[in-house]
This record gives C-alpha cells, structure tokens and sequence, in this order.
C-alpha cells in the first residue's frame, strides 16, 4: 500500500529501480552537506580527500561483499551498460591483438550467447565494431521457443552451446530484464552457464552483464570472468554509474594495440584509463557513486549479499507461486519456461478481455493500491 506519510508507493520499474527510504534520508542531508565538509555532494571536487576516500570505501565494500579476488581490479564509470556493449568489444579486440599479432581481422572471432534483447544488442553492437572480426553466435535461445523461435522465453540446454576454439571475447547476460530469463545458480541446473564447456587449462576471456542482478545474490565463479560489469541503476543506485569487475591481464595498452592493427579506443572507453587513474580520470557521476555507497553501507549493516540472496529467494518463491495459482486459474499466463525464470523481473500476461481489457484492469487496481511501474515491454 502507498505511504501516507510521505505518499511514496511501491515502484516496480526495472530501472531507475526503487531505492531505500533511509538512503534517500541521508542522501538528502549529503546534497547539503557532504561528511561535515559544509560542501555539499552535488558540489564537491571528486578530486578532494573527502570523495575519494569514498570511492576507495566503495570499492572495498563490493570487494568484500562479492568475494572479488586481487587478480581483479574494481572500476567506475559512466555510460551503463549500453556503453560497455562498445567498450567490452574495442578493449578485448585490443587484448587479442596484442597477444596474437599474427592474426588478420578475419581470423579474429567473438563469440556471443543470445538469450534476450540485451544480448543481442551486445551481440549488433560487436558486429557494427568488429572491423572484420567475425561474431559467432554461440546459441539463440529463440530456437528453443515455445512461440515458434520467436520468444526469448528460456535458458537453452548445455547441448546446444558451440562456443569457438580461440575467441577474442565470450559474452552473455546473466538476467535478460525485459525477457525475463537468468541463468540458474545452481551449478546442477540445465539452465546453469556451461561453464564446463570452458577451456580449463587458460585465462578464458568470459565477459558477463550482471546489470540487473548485481549485488542480489554471489555471482558464480567469479574469478573466472574476465569481465563483469553491471549498470548501478537497475539494482543499487540512480542512473549515471556502472561497475566495472576487470581481470587485470585485460586492462592492456589500446594505444600499443593499435600500432599492430587493432581498432583505436577513445580514452574514456579504456580500461586502463580508468584503471590508472582509479576512475577518476575526469568527473564521475559523483552522485550516483555517493547513493550508491550509501546502499551497500546499508546492505553491508544488514548482513550483505547473503542476507539479500535469501531475501530474494523468498520474494521470487512467493510470486511465481502466485502466478502459478492465477494460471491454473486461467487469468494470467506465464512467458518463461520453467526453470528459466528469473529472480529479478518477473514478467507474465493477464488474460480475457479482447484488446487488453483484463491487464488494463489489472494495472489500474494496482494504481489504487499504491503499485506502479508494473506495465512492461510489449
């Protein structure tokens, strides 16, 4: 129900996501005040003692929480995750090259694993900057529809991977938001990541987006990415930040990379830019990253990602039994396969009515109720 007291309702919008009251408490006091420096956050030198000390701080409590091991660097940037589709591709083409400098463009392959809209986004954008390199799509989840290869509406079996022999890059998306599929954490599950299909005996260059899903539950094999990164929006903080989890061996000189032929990298898409000079090579989004600590302060005090793993679990458990229940009852029709489903955004239809007129209904109760941001994608 909405609150009366201040009328906030429950927002359901996957991104900018809902934010806890007592953060939005203090962050107010910050935008006046930042850490009795009588300057407030909105105003302050991201280059003054004060802010980097909290961005050191935040970087250590995602260290600690995720369990990040030291053979990874922790990042800040701008952009979301839609930047990073772009900068994943150049900084990895970079690494490749110089590492096989031998090699012509054509020879280079990425691969991709397509189980919703993000993905292949990511997946267009390594086309349109592939400068020749091939992009191997490595499954299409839409060949093992429901909907006549339609619909991302499943984590495709381990049967159906092909991943390439030597590839520049290895991407998927571990929570599709508007899809509303993720990838299982159950190591056992068939809808898991086929990490075992994984060469085991070398640095695998596996780039994961965990955008929608970071900080919600352990990421599995973590040291095993050489790339996460996830856009601050959609889970712990306002727009204007993404987190960057970087192997080390691939923040690589771009510059020394291009003389052998690999793409140019604009400064502000290098990862040894920000690397360098510890995200602050110009102006950061200095307060998404102050919201955005507040939140992890506060996941932190309250027990940390275990704490919200279980949180989460029973939050998910509950809906989808309630889907369940409303579709053996015929008024709302779940869109993922079983065992697809994800934890964060759970989508499904209301059935009856010809032209929407039991999801209209339905949407307009929920605005009574203090419930908005429910109407999703088409």
């Amino acid at each position: 129900m909405s609150d009366t007291t201040n009328n906030r309702v429950i927002n359901f919008g996957a991104g900018p996501s809902a934010l806890p009251a007592s953060v939005l408490a203090e962050a107010s006091q910050g935008l006046l005040n930042f850490q009795n420096t009588g300057i407030g956050i909105a105003e302050i030198s991201h280059r003054s003692k004060e802010f980097t000390a909290f961005v050191q701080n935040l970087e250590s409590l995602i260290r600690t929480q995720l369990d990040v091991p030291p053979t990874h660097a922790i990042l800040f940037t701008q952009g979301g995750g839609s930047n990073q589709f772009s900068a994943v591709v150049l900084n990895m083409l970079a690494r490749y090259r110089l590492l096989h400098p031998e090699k012509k463009s054509e020879e280079v392959v990425m691969d991709y694993v397509v189980t919703g809209s993000w993905s292949k986004k990511a997946a267009e954008e390594a086309r349109r900057l592939s400068g020749g390199s091939q992009v191997n799509t490595v499954v299409d989840s839409r060949d093992h529809s429901l909907a006549q290869k339609k619909s991302f509406d499943n984590i495709p079996p381990h049967s159906a991977y092909t991943f390439s022999p030597d590839p520049a890059l290895i991407y998927y998306c571990e929570n599709e938001t508007v899809d509303g599929v993720e990838f299982s954490h159950d190591p056992q599950s068939a809808s898991s990541f086929p990490f075992h299909l994984l060469p085991q005996d070398q640095l695998v260059p596996l780039v994961a987006d965990y955008s929608s899903s970071f900080m919600c539950r352990p990421i599995p094999r973590l040291g095993d990415h050489a790339i996460i990164y996830a856009g601050a929006q959609k889970n712990i903080g306002p727009a204007g930040l993404t987190v960057l989890i970087v192997r080390k061996d691939c923040i690589v000189d771009v510059d020394a990379a291009a003389k052998l032929g690999a793409i140019p990298v604009p400064i502000m898409l290098s990862y040894k830019t920000l690397a360098d000079s510890k995200s602050l090579y110009n102006t950061p989004s200095v307060f998404a990253i102050y919201v955005t600590g507040l939140v992890l302060e506060r996941m932190k005090e309250q027990g940390g990602v275990p704490y919200f793993e279980e949180l989460n679990r029973r939050k998910q458990g509950k809906v989808y039994e309630v889907l369940r229940e409303g579709e053996a009852k015929g008024v709302v029709r779940r869109k993922v396969k079983e065992g697809s489903e994800s934890w964060m955004n759970v989508v499904f239809d209301v059935v009856g009515e010809e032209g929407g007129g039991a999801e209209k209904r339905f949407l307009e109760g929920a605005e009574r109720n203090g419930m908005k941001g429910l109407k999703g994608h088409r």
